[in-house]
């Protein structure tokens, strides 16, 4: 069975955002909102956790898991950026967009693209999804919470609970979330280039296209 914490959308408690990363590093698959939709994230590098979200959403291998960033500092562990691509993630971030950009070698190999060795990272607004992330100390890895058979992200954290509570270790419920997915840019090949649109404007990045 998997905890539920109503955690306060704008002013999240500290005592359970510290319960929530525990059950992070303890090797837990947590639910919890982003300023997109709910998602479903783990700690890094940690294998168990997402074959678990693997075999929960049905992804095979080929899916890329996002990296979710507390600030631009910490993106830059995990990915290279060059002047123009800085640019554009300090004007965009933080805020409902994945970027796609190449890997440095901090990123575990299982979270790489197979082929490009690139990576998603994004870098969001929410006040939970960046409570947590201040706590944690690295990134989040994470995919959105779209169930097998679904095209959107789920919205209500009590029906959450119904489907998930047997399959993941905790559901942070901070009220209804968005049912749209974030927008993703792939910044790792010079032009920017809108891959998917989601709930982040796409305009400023579409320019060159």
């Amino acid at each position: 069975m998997s905890q539920f914490f109503q955690i306060h959308p704008e002013n999240p408690q500290p005592r359970l955002i510290k319960q929530a990363v525990e059950i992070v590093r303890g090797g837990g698959v947590i639910v919890y909102p982003t300023d997109s939709s709910y998602a479903l994230g783990c700690h890094i590098g940690d294998k168990n956790a997402v074959e678990r979200i693997r075999r929960l959403r049905q992804l095979d291998d080929k899916h890329n898991f996002t990296l979710v960033c507390r600030d631009l500092s910490q993106l830059g562990l995990f990915a290279k950026v060059d002047t123009g691509a800085f640019r554009l993630l300090k004007m965009h971030t933080p805020g409902p967009y994945t970027f796609i950009l190449s890997a440095t070698r901090e990123v575990p190999r299982m979270l790489l693209h197979p082929k490009r060795r690139t990576i998603g990272l994004r870098v969001p607004s929410h006040p939970i999804a960046q409570a947590l992330l201040e706590e944690l100390g690295e990134p989040l890895m994470s995919v959105s919470l779209i169930l097998p058979g679904q095209s959107e992200a789920m919205e209500d954290p009590y029906e959450m609970r119904q489907a998930l509570e047997h399959h993941v270790d905790l559901i942070i419920d901070g009220g209804y979330g968005g049912t749209a997915v974030s927008t993703v840019v792939n910044l790792s090949e010079g032009e920017p280039q809108v891959i998917r649109v989601g709930c982040g404007d796409p305009a400023p990045f579409m320019d060159g296209q």
